[in-house]
């Protein structure tokens, strides 16, 4: 089994960094930080609770002013790269976002995020002062480093998975786009990404205003039009007509009389959790002109409360295809938990979805591996 990622921050990591600190600060006692950070509940922290409790000891054993802290963490950071050292900004967050550090703080964050990343760190920001920190934004939005164009989206992410929600984006993400507009058209992919992330969680709050977006930006580069497919992604999976119809879809309303024949099969139909089964499918096109169809798999995953389900797409062709095409494939489906998922015994129902229409479906079983034995 894997090693857990919190299992990272460890005694020789805390050691080694403090070596760093110590090597810059001489009176930075190594011994008492990495006593002070591992102590009996360390065991049982996860990563961002592990990750917090190195900033909370970093705040002790560094000066005790804020901008004198900052020099000792200026003087080491071009050494401190990746994803451990999210605890760099995560200071910032923590303890500089008092008035007077407010341009020390920004100036901080700026540097931090070239090095690991600051899109959870300027959400405290981004909640005590809106406008201000979007200003800010809109000014690294022009920045020569990918790195902190990419905070200028991935900051204000309304949904941004770990990261604090921000309510007021939510309600009303016109802030939020006014960044996204000086990025549309950007050179970087890393930075193409995140824009098409944060449209994409805007469109789960606002589609029609996302669909109106994305009518105004396509066609503009191709870089642009990337941004807009991903962006519009899970207006495409919920088959949004407006939606389906900017990107050529066959009109879903017309999916019944799309199709002629359709048929689903999962092998076996009867598994334990842990197992694997294949799902086979064919279709048939009417005749006629080419049409764009998008085809996937959606299995109703049973929750841990019996009796209700939460459905989970999977794509299996996006393509045009011309008037009497046969369609066929098959899938192997793995029925193993995951960190992302578990499972739980009880009928599964797998459809079949052809531009987010239903044209067939089959009924699984899945039973814990015991059962399945005492079936066997």
């Amino acid at each position: 089994m894997a090693e857990a990622l919190k299992a990272m921050y460890n005694k020789e990591f805390l050691c080694r960094f403090g070596e760093n600190l110590h090597a810059v600060y001489s009176t930075f006692d190594i011994e008492s930080f990495v006593s002070a950070t591992i102590d009996e509940a360390w065991a049982g922290l996860e990563l961002k609770a592990r990750m917090r409790r190195i900033t909370e000891t970093l705040r002790t054993h560094l000066p005790i002013r804020y901008e004198e802290a900052l020099d000792v963490l200026f003087a080491i950071d071009e050494t401190c790269i990746g994803f451990p050292y999210l605890f760099f900004p995560d200071f910032v967050a923590m303890y500089g976002q008092e008035e007077e550090h407010w341009e020390l703080s920004m100036k901080a964050l700026e540097r931090f995020t070239q090095r690991s990343s600051a899109e959870f760190a300027i959400r405290p920001f981004l909640l005590r002062d809106p406008g201000r920190v979007i200003g800010q934004m809109m000014l690294w939005s022009k920045h020569q480093s990918e790195h902190v164009r990419r905070l200028a989206s991935e900051g204000c992410r309304p949904r941004l998975p770990w990261g604090v929600g921000l309510p007021i984006f939510k309600r009303d993400p016109t802030l939020v786009l006014s960044v996204l507009e000086q990025l549309k058209a950007d050179s970087s992919l890393y930075v193409r990404k995140s824009v098409a992330n944060n449209l994409n969680d805007i469109a789960k709050d606002h589609p029609l205003l996302v669909l109106e977006t994305a009518r105004r930006w396509k066609d503009v580069c191709p870089h642009t039009d990337w941004i807009v497919r991903q962006g519009c992604r899970t207006l495409i999976r919920k088959a949004d007509p407006g939606t389906m119809e900017l990107f050529g879809y066959a009109n879903p309303e017309d999916v019944v009389s799309l199709t002629t024949f359709a048929s689903l099969s999962v092998l076996p139909s009867r598994l334990a959790i842990g197992e694997s089964c294949e799902l086979q499918y064919e279709l048939c096109i009417r005749e006629g002109e080419s049409v764009r169809i998008r085809i996937e798999y959606g299995i109703d995953f049973v929750k841990a409360r019996g009796g209700h389900t939460s459905r989970k797409l999977f794509l299996l062709s996006d393509k045009i295809v011309t008037g009497g095409t046969r369609l066929a494939g098959r899938r192997t489906h793995s029925w193993s938990n995951k960190t992302t998922r578990r499972h739980y015994p009880g009928e599964h129902r797998v459809v079949l979805l052809v531009n987010g229409c239903e044209v067939a479906f089959m009924v699984l079983k899945l039973h814990l591996l015991e059962e399945a034995f005492d079936h066997a």
